[in-house]
């Protein structure tokens, strides 16, 4: 072939430079015509998007007051809090989208709601804001595109004909009592006046990645301004962790999602013990297991909280085990620790150590006796007006006390137990408990002082997990505890009274969980 015939490939028009770019090449597949006929055609002959308004929510007035809260403690200052874009899962698909969860505490927007939002709180003179506070709260998100538009047909992230219809800015404002803007406004709302606060600017407090496009245009601001970066970080930070803060206690409504997703978790529960005896027969017994309760998750709630932990045999003994790829044999236990996520985001997180053939063996009933003990003395321990860490404390020393009466110990209980010991913790090296909500990790970000050292308090919604993991590497066991873990988590409510179990209709004495697997099976002819 001569040259004069064909260009090489590599000089090809359209993928050089000067060709076709890039981001345009997610398209090449979708063959969509682009004549005018076309367009004008789809433009025309549709019904009328619904109009009508939904009533208010029940969440509505909670979120009103936790943006009062946040109002009260940065009078003067602009708040700005992101929802966050879509996450790319793969090329051109994306995750399931989910707000960030200080986000939707603060606008009560849960599910699949408006990627790209930012709700921004704009400084107002004190006591003439909302609620007579020191703000107004302002929705910035996308306006759906009307069905005469190209973006209805053409654009697959927001069009309605691929993702279905979404929320009018009327329909949110009558939703949640908030205000709302097109989001093609927000630079203007976030950057108007911003500056140094000394020289009359007005600051701004970011919660920062988030959004990196509102992060660049918040520190475009400030470079522009001449607001110190440094400072200005140290700012965000303390917005990152007072939202974080603002869930520590929960109100009436939270608490009503949480018990929702603790049942819906329930009752992904049994039917994870529906499904054991597949599970036992299929090469990947745990992802059989796992797609039991996820299929409950999404037909009870919105999706998971988190991935499962369907944990057989020595998997068991790691302890976030997600990959799910193991056998479950008979006469082995399986660790389940999974969590309903409601369509308000608001998880539960429950954790059973379950014998996969409906019986315990002594020595499995020994160690789970032992953790199940644990658990009792760090809820007896879970009392108003006492400090967070007392639930630890109190469930490790017990654990300490039966590793010593089976002779693992290498030293001394009370050695063990001095700061200096802590020999027993090689069989249990995670914290007992851990703030439950719209995140499993919950309030993540709150000081030391309110978390750990923090005082138990009415509305506290927390989980108490304690576990031994005895490896089957583990030399420093006997040969008839290796493999074996045993974890055992519930979803604990503080009341004035004391601590509530929400997830107390999951059995959990040796004894009860063996009835409960026995009816099930016994029910479905197993």
């Amino acid at each position: 072939m001569s040259s004069d015939d064909t260009a090489p490939a590599s000089l090809n028009p359209t993928d050089s430079p000067e060709g076709q770019a890039l981001s345009d090449r997610n398209d090449n597949r979708s063959q969509r015509p682009d004549s005018e006929a076309f367009k004008a055609f789809m433009a025309g002959n549709w019904a009328p998007a619904p109009g009508e308004l939904p009533a208010a929510s029940p969440v509505a007035p909670h979120a009103a007051r936790r943006r009062r809260a946040i109002s009260d403690r940065f009078p003067g200052e602009r708040i700005v809090v992101p929802a966050g874009p879509f996450k790319v899962r793969s090329n051109d698909t994306d995750y399931r989208y989910r707000p960030h969860s200080g986000f939707a505490h603060l606008t009560g927007l849960g599910l699949d709601h408006e990627p790209d939002a930012v709700l921004v709180l704009e400084p107002v003179e004190q006591g003439t804001g909302d609620d007579g506070g020191n703000h107004t709260a302002t929705l910035y998100f996308r306006e759906p595109a009307g069905r005469d538009s190209d973006e209805f047909y053409a654009n697959a992230r927001y069009g309605e004909f691929w993702i279905g219809q979404r929320l009018s800015m009327a329909q949110i404002e009558a939703q949640l009592a908030l205000r709302t803007a097109d989001l093609a406004g927000l630079e203007v709302a976030i950057t108007k006046d911003a500056g140094v606060v000394e020289i009359g600017g007005v600051g701004i407090r970011l919660l920062r990645e988030v959004d990196f496009n509102a992060d660049a245009l918040v520190d475009t601001s400030r470079i522009n301004t001449g607001v110190d970066l440094e400072k200005a970080d140290a700012l965000d930070a303390v917005l990152a962790e007072v939202l974080s803060e603002l869930r520590l206690v929960k109100d009436a409504w939270e608490i009503e999602q949480m018990e929702a997703a603790v049942a819906a978790t329930v009752e992904g529960f049994h039917e994870v013990v529906r499904t054991l005896p597949r599970a036992i027969t299929h090469p990947r017994g745990e992802r059989v297991v796992e797609g039991a309760f996820f299929t409950r998750a999404r037909e009870e709630g919105n999706d998971l909280g988190y991935d499962t932990i369907a944990a057989s045999g020595n998997n068991a003994t790691t302890l976030h085990w997600i990959r799910n790829t193991g056998h479950v044999r008979a006469g082995d236990l399986i660790l389940l620790d999974a969590g309903v996520e409601a369509e308000s985001l608001y998880t539960a997180d429950i954790t059973r150590t379950l014998p996969v053939n409906g019986r315990y063996t002594e020595v499995q009933r020994r160690i789970y006796q032992a953790v199940l003990d644990a658990a009792d003395a760090g809820f007896a321990a879970a009392r108003p007006g006492r400090k967070f860490r007392a639930i630890h404390h109190a469930a490790v020393t017990v654990l300490a006390e039966n590793l010593d009466a089976w002779g693992l110990l290498p030293v001394s209980l009370e050695e063990a137990l001095a700061p200096e010991g802590q020999h027993h913790r090689r069989w249990m090296p995670h914290g007992t408990s851990h703030h439950l909500g719209m995140d499993v990790h919950d309030c993540a970000q709150a000081k030391r002082e309110l978390y750990l050292d923090g005082v138990l308090t009415e509305g506290m919604v927390f989980t108490i997990e304690p576990g031994l993991y005895f490896k089957a590497e583990d030399l420093a066991v006997p040969e008839e505890y290796r493999g074996i873990g045993v974890r055992i988590e519930d979803d604990i409510l503080m009341t004035a009274e004391g601590p509530v179990n929400l997830s107390a209709a999951l059995p959990r004495t040796p004894g009860d969980v063996e009835d409960w697997m026995g009816g099930i099976w016994g029910s479905t002819g197993e």
